[in-house]
């Protein structure tokens, strides 16, 4: 007998559709709506030096024109399209997408019930860590990860911050920062084995292309926004005087420069799509890939006659990728322009210029003294004659508030997804690291006692790669902006996943782990 919702144009099936449908509205609705709280930089300091006003128009450096910031808070507060087009800017760069943060979402809970604490204030000596790091990351840029325990400069940066009680990256267990942890995130497994992901690694195929990842990055040497005229000419969004010159031939990623460069022209979630292929490759030789939760699981009964395609398999993936990076990144869209309007890193290394070259009473903000007076400072000003924060591009940062990232968001949720549907304790075969030249790979030789790659370490220190390159390595963002953007991306992953799945037929329970290292399970039975 014909199952009542497989007959063609079933009422009943209709009407199963639109109520799955309302259920879900209904179960997003109850989802707590939390309270939104910022740093109180915006407020404390009515000149707005410790606030995000890039683009609109500036009077000097760190200090906004306060009519084109009204012009620019009533687009905020409105939302209309009359007050977006009546910001007052100060050059030809337009403010990045601010109302992707306001679309509603179709198919998980809106972007304003989600949250992230707030950004460390500016007077605070977390921030004074955060910006030592991004100065110490700077004059790393063009050394090999590989160098960094053999680099003076880099024994210089592992000391200062080793020293720094709020410094919030990863240290061994005495306690220190060492070369092998510098620029690191903090998820399971990323401190274990090379510093870039087999995900930017592994060669592979996309359908009939051969994919190998050698990659077109920027000549070494190249820093900006150093001298003052042209700080506060990009701070007006005025377009850049300097252009970017690109190494003469693809290569491995192998330093911050390569990653920087990756993330400044990646499509949204790039890093992911191809993670995706590389396990796929991993697929075809081994079935155990498939997270063991798979309803086509070798383990699982409906694997002896099927194989996943549009549920559970190869084009749900891909599809789910896409679709959760564009939620996670107007999830994170909303925190940036609508709660936190944080400053961007080059802002820091500009009020950084004020108070040593005399000027800092001409602003409200004012820093710690302990970045002040940091080794890393001096170095920089050592080698470029300049107390601004080196970036990496020649016109900085995006025109969008720094916290969270969008790169970290993305990141987040899209390897919830790959965890969703492949094994995360499953061993990187055969890992690989670029050869002296990096224009190959060789085997990579773990040493004694180090534990195997596995797929939940790697994307974890994929997420942090990308949003680090993006990030401290191009000088475009703290590293708070990493890690509470990646988190944010796993919560609108997880919620977009427990909805999607209550639509498939199969009936399956699967398991992941989260950032946090805690088992969770997405259920439709």
């Amino acid at each position: 007998m014909l199952n009542e919702e497989l007959k063609p144009a079933s009422e009943y099936r209709v009407q199963r559709s639109i109520a799955l449908r309302v259920a879900e509205a209904g179960n997003d609705a109850f989802m707590s709506q939390p309270t939104q709280f910022d740093n109180e930089d915006e407020a404390h300091y009515a000149d707005k030096s410790g606030t995000y006003t890039k683009g609109v128009l500036q009077t000097g450096i760190g200090l906004v024109d306060l009519a084109a910031y009204a012009s620019f808070k009533r687009a905020l507060a409105s939302g209309t399209a009359m007050d977006f087009e009546h910001i007052v800017l100060g050059g030809t760069r337009t403010q990045n997408g601010p109302q992707g943060g306001l679309a509603f979402f179709q198919d998980c809970p809106d972007s304003s019930q989600f949250s992230v604490p707030p950004a460390p204030p500016l007077a605070s000596e977390e921030y004074a860590a955060e910006l030592i790091e991004l100065y110490w990351a700077s004059l790393l840029r063009d050394v090999s990860f590989v160098d960094y325990a053999t680099d003076p400069t880099a024994a210089q940066a592992v000391a200062e911050l080793s020293a720094l009680a709020a410094y919030a990256g990863p240290r061994d267990a005495s306690n220190k920062v060492t070369s092998a942890l510098l620029f690191r995130g903090l998820f399971q497994g990323e401190q274990t084995g090379p510093y870039v992901s087999q995900f930017l690694l592994k060669s592979t195929n996309m359908g009939a292309l051969p994919v190998t990842q050698k990659y077109m990055t920027n000549a070494a040497g190249q820093d900006f926004m150093l001298s003052a005229a042209e700080f506060l000419d990009v701070q007006n969004g005025k377009a850049p005087v300097n252009a970017l010159t690109a190494s003469p031939a693809p290569l491995y990623l192998h330093d911050g420069r390569g990653l920087a460069a990756y993330t400044h022209s990646d499509v949204l979630y790039q890093a992911y799509f191809i993670a995706n292929l590389v396990l796929n490759s991993f697929l075809s030789a081994n079935p155990a890939v498939l997270n063991p939760g798979n309803p086509y699981a070798p383990t699982q009964p409906g694997a002896k006659t099927q194989n996943g395609f549009g549920t559970m398999g190869g084009p749900d993936i891909a599809s789910s990728l896409a679709a959760a990076a564009s939620a996670a990144l107007n999830a994170v869209w909303y925190q940036k322009w609508w709660v936190h309007l944080r400053h961007r890193p080059e802002s820091g290394g500009g009020i950084v210029h004020l108070m040593k070259t005399g000027s800092g009473g001409s602003i409200q903000a004012q820093l710690s003294p302990t970045v002040l007076n940091s080794k890393a400072v001096q170095a920089s000003h050592t080698k470029f004659n300049s107390w601004l924060l080196p970036q990496a591009f020649p016109e900085g940062s995006p025109t969008h508030p720094a916290y969270p990232t969008g790169h970290g968001a993305v990141a987040g949720a899209c390897i919830t997804v790959l965890k969703f549907f492949y094994d995360g304790a499953f061993k990187i075969p055969t890992p690989q690291v670029p050869n002296a030249g990096r224009t190959d790979l060789v085997n990579y030789v773990p040493p004694a006692g180090e534990p195997p790659l596995d797929i939940n370490g790697e994307l974890h220190k994929l997420a942090s790669n990308i949003s680090f390159g993006h990030g401290i390595h191009a000088g475009i963002h703290w590293r708070s902006d990493t890690l509470t953007s990646i988190q944010l991306g796993e919560a609108v992953a997880l919620s977009f996943l427990r909805n999607k799945v209550r639509s498939y037929n199969e009936k399956f329970s699967v398991s992941l782990m989260k950032l946090d290292g805690t088992q969770t399970t997405i259920s439709n039975t």
